[in-house]
């Protein structure tokens, strides 16, 4: 809480937002931007989406602190998911990569009939979801389409979109996030 803290405080800042301006643009309480950059409470993942796509960043670089070393090498049992749906679905971010248009990497888990609808991102922002097994169904600003393992599905995000698990079993895929560049 500390690091997401500072950097969120560091990100306002850099973007000359007061918490007013901030929380009007994020759709966040003023109360809990003061909670939040005070370490204190537990903000919920739509909330870190909107922050980070009002700040110009990507989840990770609000949540992490500065990679230590060269290579990193995530584990997904030691990353906390950040969503959980009632059936057992989660999603774990992974990773954010660095550099001027920074790409999160998402592990998530679907189960049959279970969704995760998403808010439309900043403009350009594209999101790319391979389904490694199972079955899930991808709907964009209404259309529904079908990702079936071994498939690979691209879009911008910008616009209202759901992931939904679909077929008889979970379906498993890594959703990618591209950032524009922008500040971090």
């Amino acid at each position: 809480m500390r690091t997401l803290a500072h950097n969120v405080r560091a990100a306002r800042t850099r973007a000359g937002l007061s918490l007013d301006e901030l929380g009007r643009r994020a759709k966040v309480s003023k109360g809990a931007l003061v909670a939040l950059e005070k370490a204190q409470g537990n903000p919920n993942f739509a909330t870190l989406v909107r922050l980070a796509d009002t700040l110009g960043a990507s989840v990770s670089a609000l949540m992490e602190g500065r990679p230590e070393q060269r290579v990193r090498v995530v584990s997904a049992d030691t990353v906390t998911p950040l969503w959980r749906g009632e059936r057992g679905s989660e999603a774990r971010l992974m990773l954010t990569t660095g550099g001027p248009a920074a790409t999160e990497v998402w592990r998530w888990t679907l189960q049959p009939g279970e969704e995760y609808p998403s808010h439309p991102h900043q403009a350009g922002v594209t999101e790319t979801v391979n389904v490694t097994t199972g079955e899930m169904t991808l709907v964009v600003d209404g259309t529904e389409y079908t990702v079936a393992a071994g498939q690979t599905a691209a879009f911008d995000a910008d616009a209202t979109h759901t992931y939904r698990g679909s077929g008889t079993e979970t379906c498993h895929l890594i959703r990618t996030v591209h950032l524009p560049p922008g500040p971090a």
